[in-house]
């Protein structure tokens, strides 16, 4: 996340005071409850503010103790407010002024087609032709949870969200193929995937958007004057027409024997020796997406009996319609298991890149007697971008054990570090155990660039206390090929 800001606080006594610039808007009405009403402000989003701004914000009380300054004061005031209102007029970018002139932002709701669950069970099913908003636009955020049939959020100890991705794709107009039966249609003449700017193979990893059980508290929204360009009716092939697919892999675990073990697809848990296409699994597989697959079952505990209930995800889309003052952002999802490596002296890919996804944790130590940090799993892998940019956004996605992630440019600088929030409760988005949020970086716009050609290293930690089974370690980052005019890059 940015920088805190300042404000230079001048009030209820008369000499300076530096406080934090409020992070949310919670943080804003915290307070602003503690300010006098001629001093509060309206709040502005920390991203849209530089890191280095210092606002003076000027107040006092109603009932001065010497009323022959009242009106000295009152002038003082004034002219603290509307310095307080020129300074942030003159360091928000116009390029974000102007887009939020000329564009409109606009929200909706949708539900998911119905997940039918009962204990131990697994729905792993792709939906095609999902709601999604139409037209040329720009999507700014995307945010999507699991609810029940009341609309009330499910908790990750009763339907574990392993995963959710919304892909794009183009659809032959009058086709005769079926498209909501659950099924893969990736190879078909009808079905053209369109993936992200990559790097991994064959459009593995091509979402735009996709989040587990970080889902609830993990931040997603593209700031201004930045968005992601879809419905563009140039790029979309004569006879055919764009649709998204949304993908929800849910595992319910109540009354699971290990809940733990059911999460991270152990296949002795789920007695499964072959993965959803009847091949055999590898001996030294022990557990991991080819073990949980869609109608599978973990292992409940005996004699407990639950009801069958139906689930959804609900997922809020943002967006506004595309406009030229809209600089578009390219998505890249990066994934430490990829086993691609440049040539000696080069930057050229010497192979296809070879994303696995998903890799276990063995057990290296016990914590007792050492210190945790020398229980810790690293992988690190390199790999390099078609062209450079700038980042914008960027966030990671672990399992349960995850420690954090970072993308390193190469020269060892950090791009971005990406950290999990913990539960340490029981109501849906705080669940004790779970990962239920990832830290995110939103860089001030044009502060953080990869260079043509450049090498990045990508470094996944897990703790390795125990062992953990088909775990992950991705890195999603957005990338500007340019600035806008207003922004003038440090670099």
């Amino acid at each position: 996340m940015p920088s805190s800001r300042k404000f230079l606080h001048t009030c209820p006594i008369f000499y300076p005071k530096i406080i934090k610039f409020p992070s949310t808007l919670a943080h804003y009405h915290k307070y602003q409850d503690h300010l006098p009403v001629v001093a509060r402000i309206p709040y502005i989003p920390q991203h849209i503010l530089p890191s280095n701004l210092t606002l003076a914000v000027a107040c006092g009380s109603s009932s001065h103790p010497f009323p022959w300054k009242s009106k000295m004061l009152e002038s003082s005031r004034f002219w603290f407010i509307f310095l307080v209102i020129l300074l942030l007029a003159l360091s928000i970018p116009c390029s974000c002024s102007r887009l939020r002139g000329v564009t409109k932002t606009k929200s909706a709701v949708f539900l998911s087609p119905k997940i039918v669950l009962e204990p131990g069970s697994v729905s792993n099913k792709y939906y095609y032709n999902i709601d999604f908003p139409r037209g040329h636009i720009a999507l700014k955020d995307f945010i999507a949870e699991v609810v029940d049939e009341a609309g009330k959020p499910v908790p990750l100890h009763e339907t574990y969200l392993h995963h959710w991705v919304v892909a794009r794709y183009y659809y032959r107009k009058n086709s005769t193929i079926p498209e909501q039966d659950g099924s893969h249609k990736h190879h078909h003449s009808d079905f053209i995937m369109v993936g992200n700017s990559g790097v991994c193979q064959r459009n593995v990893l091509g979402q735009y958007y996709g989040l587990g059980s970080e889902t609830r508290r993990t931040a997603t929204y593209v700031p201004d004057p930045f968005g992601i360009e879809v419905g563009n009716a140039a790029e979309i092939p004569s006879g055919y027409e764009e649709k998204w697919l949304l993908n929800v892999h849910a595992i319910d675990t109540r009354g699971a024997e290990d809940r733990l073990g059911c999460t991270e697809c152990r296949c002795d848990l789920y007695n499964v020796t072959k993965d959803e296409y009847g091949r055999p699994l590898k001996p030294k597989y022990k557990g991991g997406l080819h073990c949980c697959y869609d109608e599978t079952r973990c292992r409940v505990r005996e004699g407990f009996q639950s009801a069958k209930r139906s689930v959804y995800v609900r997922y809020t889309v943002t967006w506004v319609d595309w406009s030229d003052f809209i600089v578009p952002v390219k998505i890249y999802i990066f994934d430490v298991t990829d086993t691609w490596k440049a040539l000696n002296d080069s930057n050229v890919q010497s192979t296809e890149h070879q994303c696995k996804i998903e890799y276990n944790v063995k057990e290296s130590c016990t914590p007792t007697g050492m210190s945790n940090s020398a229980c810790i799993d690293n992988q690190r892998t390199s790999l390099s971008l078609p062209s450079g940019g700038y980042i914008v956004y960027g966030v990671a996605h672990q399992h349960t054990g995850g420690i954090g992630s970072t993308l390193y440019g190469e020269d060892g600088r950090i791009l971005c570090s990406s950290l999990p929030i913990y539960g340490n409760g029981n109501e849906a988005g705080n669940e004790a155990g779970y990962i239920v949020g990832m830290s995110t970086c939103y860089p001030q716009p044009g502060s953080v660039k990869i260079i043509d050609g450049e090498t990045l290293i990508l470094e996944s930690n897990y703790s390795s206390t125990i062992t953990h089974t088909g775990v992950m370690g991705l890195f999603y980052i957005l990338v500007a090929d340019k600035l806008p005019k207003s922004f003038h890059s440090p670099l």
